[in-house]
């Protein structure tokens, strides 16, 4: 929409309130709200005050003041708000020098989308990525310096204890939770709203289903879209979920690795290059690949040790990618094998459905910062021209330890993951997309407030295993 389009969308609509939204730099959205008599075609240049050293990351005290400037392409009405709410994206620029301002994530994603075209090698990136997610009845847990704990209550799993209820019958077993029909899919109905929301609010569904851990795991798949409109689907992807969950008196977690001894989360993310409205990716190259698809897969996997500190950033990341539990650890590309960092699926033989899959990374991700870290790295594969070896069309339990050696994994933790990062980012850097300002800033904040805070404090496990040491 344009400016005057959205106001005539609000009025329309009978907007009584404009919800400005923006996110920080772990991920999480944030948002403020202002009567809509604020909103005026003046504000989509003026932007909006708003004070930003309470955001994770972000500006120090001194320099707190930002303005968020309203991106009247992102306009919908909010499904949730008994009061009719207008809500928009916010970019962050400085009030001073008028500058985007270069921690906010949605910029450092419009910055890739303009040093792709900058390149000459394509002109768009599309990016589809599969967030699964659990929906629980309740969770409780603390952590304190004398207890720590958490309790998850689901109606699905058979670990229900918290409740009088004893009817064990149409639970999914561990592992076993893809694709039941009700009423072992319990959440049918529930995905069913979900869906039909996103819907309604602009995004664009092609499936929805039960995946393979018990507790409700769930997948709803979207179109792929464009870099920057993509990680804006997923932010309101994660806002419908939670919100209609709330609604029907459950909970939503995007947690990685939330039970111990069934599937995690991933977020499976389909991508391709394309200039000019034709697909690059399709070719007479191994499983129909072009010679550039195969450069990107190169790039993913020469730089998929740094990139896994942007794309599955949290301790708990590092519980799902764990080598022998089908996790995508395995830094090599394959056609069909799913233990393969990088997976060409197969379903279709059309050049326009040509596409890497890029299995590692978990919905816990910024996904502002994700897509964007994994396009420049596919990028920089394309311009260096890089070989991704053969391919691992092989069962990866079926090989000997010696052919094991030579493919090389993802990071065993964190800790790991960002001392990868630390070694090897100067591929972000290219176009100014990222800055090396921001790499240290996220760097720093993971490791003091996410990998060292979870180092530091013992784990109820280890009581079990040394109390009586």
């Amino acid at each position: 929409m344009s400016p005057q389009e959205v106001l005539d969308f609000a009025k329309k609509n009978d907007a009584k309130q404009l919800d400005l939204r923006f996110t920080d730099i772990p991920g999480l959205q944030h948002h403020v709200c202002y009567p809509l008599s604020e909103l005026g075609l003046d504000s989509f240049e003026e932007g909006f005050g708003m004070d930003g050293s309470s955001i994770r990351g972000w500006a120090a005290i001194h320099e707190s003041d930002m303005l968020l400037i309203p991106d009247p392409n992102t306009a919908f009405m909010d499904p949730f708000a008994e009061t009719p709410t207008l809500v928009m994206l916010g970019d962050v620029k400085d009030p001073v020098t008028k500058q985007r301002y270069e921690r906010d994530p949605r910029w450092i994603a419009q910055k890739a989308e303009l040093y792709l075209n900058n390149t000459g090698v394509a002109d768009t990136a599309y990016f589809g990525a599969e967030a699964e997610f659990f929906i629980f009845d309740n969770v409780s847990f603390d952590q304190n310096q004398h207890s720590g704990y958490y309790f998850i209550d689901a109606e699905e799993g058979r670990w229900n204890s918290g409740r009088r209820e004893n009817n064990l019958g149409y639970r999914p077993r561990y592992k076993e939770g893809y694709f039941p029909v009700p009423p072992t899919d319990h959440y049918q109905d529930l995905r069913s709203e979900m869906v039909q929301t996103m819907i309604k609010c602009g995004i664009h569904i092609e499936c929805h289903h039960h995946e393979v851990a018990t507790g409700g795991q769930a997948e709803i798949d979207q179109r792929f879209d464009t870099l920057v409109k993509s990680a804006d689907n997923m932010m309101l992807y994660k806002y419908v979920i939670r919100n209609v969950a709330q609604q029907y008196g459950k909970t939503v977690t995007f947690m990685p690795k939330p039970l111990f001894a069934d599937n995690g989360s991933g977020m499976h993310t389909h991508q391709s290059l394309w200039k000019g409205g034709k697909p690059l990716f399709a070719g007479d190259c191994y499983a129909g690949f072009s010679q550039m698809g195969l450069h990107y897969i190169g790039g993913l996997l020469k730089h998929a040790r740094a990139l896994s500190a942007i794309i599955a950033p949290t301790t708990n990341s590092y519980k799902r990618l764990v080598p022998g539990y089908e996790a995508p650890v395995n830094l090599a590309y394959s056609r069909r094998n799913r233990s393969a960092a990088c997976r060409i699926p197969m379903y279709s033989a059309s050049p326009k459905a040509k596409r890497v899959e890029f299995r590692p990374p978990d919905p816990s991700c910024n996904p502002y910062m994700a897509f964007a870290a994994m396009m420049m790295a596919g990028l920089d594969g394309v311009v260096n021209k890089l070989n991704p070896g053969e391919p691992l069309d092989k069962d990866i339990y079926d090989l000997s330890p010696e052919e094991m050696k030579a493919v090389p994994s993802m990071p065993g933790s964190l800790e790991e993951a960002l001392d990868c990062l630390e070694e090897d980012h100067a591929f972000l850097m290219r176009g100014d997309v990222f800055t090396e300002e921001l790499i240290e800033t996220f760097i720093d904040y993971k490791r003091r407030n996410e990998a060292d805070a979870v180092r530091l404090r013992p784990h109820p496990y280890e009581f079990a295993l040394y109390y009586d040491i």
